[in-house]
């Protein structure tokens, strides 16, 4: 059966944690949804498999083409797609043809928006009014990398209020779902706590009602992991393992028999 909205709000009543990966392509999100992944994430961190230093790089169109290749591999999780940096922030008007792209090509159900300062949260309630799912993000927000860096935020009692309220507006504006991401483990707890929609936490402790990792780092896949992740396996260790024996079988003609 489908994961649907309704679903994942019934899960953080029941005290039932979610579970989010990223996914790039349809064989990975193929192997997600075989084993149950709740919510599949096209997230910006493509950026990480396109070869890009940060996030703001990003297009529209590279979202778009990956998103279809996901949503190919997915028949239970819900398939949630970041709009990329400028897609959103202009204007109200320029996020719903962006996200309305999103819905109709690809076939995902939601996307995802950063910030909750008060334009923002204009334009989730106006998405939102359209009939389009949004999921939040506070915190860390990576797009803006060139402002706020990749320290973690709300440490002080200050900027955790500031968290604190811009999650509450969010709600408030129709959002279905927040990503914590990198903020103390307490100040994620309060805003769980708070709010009546599902928290989905990377980097914010074990008291949100789901995690997201991005799965590179998840298969240690990663050149660069941040520090609140963690690999179980290390497939760049087996990749490399593979390719040098499949070279020297080839060089040494053993290869094909």
């Amino acid at each position: 059966m489908a994961v649907t909205i309704q679903q994942l709000i019934e899960w953080k009543k029941q005290g039932r944690a979610i579970v989010a990966l990223t996914a790039w392509d349809y064989a990975i999100a193929h192997l997600l949804d075989s084993v149950g992944i709740d919510i599949i994430l096209v997230g910006d961190s493509l950026s990480v498999i396109l070869g890009y230093e940060t996030t703001l790089p990003l297009t529209i169109e590279e979202m778009l083409h990956h998103a279809k290749a996901v949503r190919r591999g997915v028949k239970q999780a819900l398939i949630v797609v970041d709009l990329p940096f400028l897609t959103y922030q202009e204007s109200p008007q320029q996020a719903l043809r962006n996200a309305g792209r999103v819905l109709k090509e690809t076939g995902a159900h939601a996307v995802k928006l950063e910030g909750g300062y008060p334009a923002m949260t204009a334009t989730v309630a106006y998405l939102v009014q359209a009939g389009i799912p949004v999921m939040g993000h506070v915190g860390l927000t990576p797009q803006s990398i060139r402002q706020l860096g990749l320290r973690q935020q709300g440490k002080t009692p200050e900027a955790g209020e500031r968290i604190l309220q811009e999650a509450i507006a969010l709600e408030q504006a129709g959002a279905f779902s927040i990503v914590l991401e990198h903020i103390p483990h307490d100040l994620a707890a309060q805003i769980s706590q708070k709010l009546t929609i599902p928290t989905i936490g990377i980097g914010a402790g074990s008291k949100c009602d789901g995690q997201v990792l991005v799965t590179v780092d998840v298969l240690g896949l990663s050149e660069r992991q941040p520090p609140f992740a963690k690999s179980y396996t290390n497939l760049s260790e087996a990749i490399v393992q593979a390719v040098q024996s499949f070279a020297t079988e080839v060089r040494d003609r053993k290869f094909p028999e």
